[in-house]
Formats: structure tokens, C-alpha cells, sequence
């Protein structure tokens, strides 16, 4: 059977748009944890007896500033981060672009592929999205993720980077 969209045509192609909301899910939930510590942090500054009054109202407001920030970063930057990432699958490998302040370009040959895996978080599994992790020979980036892929394209993107019949990556 022929695949209608061949995944390695060498396209650059963005990451699934879902992987947006998941990035603001899961900051939220650091959001809450952080402006949580920080409340802990703000109540024990305003019980402290040798902390002076007029410190109080300027730690309650430096404590809603910073979970201001917090909750604003965890809404806004998931989509920047969103628009500078990317991938590109051909027959030689696989190039990722990410990166929004310090850009990063990784490319991948299929001949360093050692092998693949496809993994889902609770929240990826949700939305239908995966993380394709390759584990390559070599010591730099012998590790490498590619987040935020629909869970279907990961696993077409997994089969093509595997070693051809009888030939070994290595």
C-alpha cells in the first residue's frame, strides 16, 4: 500500500498546532506550583514579627508580579516557541530547528540511528500528540526529541529512520 503523503519528501514541516495547548497546560501547572511556593514564601514574610510593615505590601505586590510573569509566560510563549520549530525528514536523516532566543539546528543521519522510540505523556496521549526520541551513535546529541508531533507521524517518522532490511546503522 502507498502512502498518500511520503513523510520523507525533505519539506520543512511544522509541529502539530495541538502541541500549543499542551505547553500551556503544562506551564499552568508549573504556574500553580510556583505562584503557590512563592505564596508559602509571602505568607511567611507577613507572619515574620521582625519584618517591618511597611515590607509587607511590597512583598504581597513583588509576590503577584512574579506570578503575574509566571502565568503570563506560561500562556505566551508556547506559541513563539511554536512559530521557530520545525522539522525536515529526507532519505539521508532528519533535520529539527527549534529555538527562540538561542536557535538550534540538529541534524540527524540515518546511518547514526541507532534505534527509535515513540513516548506519550498523559496530556500528548490526550491530544494525540507524541515525542519521537532517537538515540544515535556518538556522544553529542545521542539523545535527541522531537516534541509535539502528531502520535501517527511520530511513529511514520520512527519507521523510516530504522536501519533498511540487512544493513546495519552502525
Amino acid at each position: 500500500m502507498s502512502d498518500p503523503s511520503p513523510i520523507a519528501d525533505g519539506a520543512p514541516r511544522p509541529l502539530d498546532p495541538r502541541v500549543i495547548t499542551v505547553d500551556r497546560l503544562v506551564g499552568a501547572i508549573n504556574a500553580v506550583v510556583v505562584a503557590f511556593a512563592l505564596l508559602v514564601a509571602l505568607l511567611i514574610v507577613v507572619v515574620a514579627p521582625r519584618v517591618a510593615d511597611w515590607m509587607k505590601p511590597l512583598a504581597a505586590l513583588a509576590w503577584a508580579a512574579a506570578a503575574f510573569a509566571v502565568a503570563y509566560r506560561a500562556y505566551r510563549w508556547p506559541a513563539v516557541a511554536y512559530r521557530y520549530a520545525s522539522y525536515r525528514v529526507d532519505a539521508r536523516g532528519i533535520e529539527i530547528r527549534r529555538g527562540v532566543l538561542w536557535r538550534q539546528v540538529i541534524t540527524v543521519p540515518r546511518s547514526r540511528v541507532q534505534h527509535t522510540d515513540v513516548a506519550q505523556g498523559p496530556l500528548e496521549r490526550r491530544f494525540g500528540l507524541g515525542t519521537l526520541l532517537i538515540h544515535t551513535a556518538g556522544t553529542d546529541h545521542a539523545r535527541v526529541q522531537v516534541r509535539g508531533l502528531e502520535h501517527a507521524t511520530a511513529s511514520r517518522i520512527r519507521d523510516h529512520l530504522l536501519p533498511d532490511e540487512g544493513g546495519d546503522a552502525v
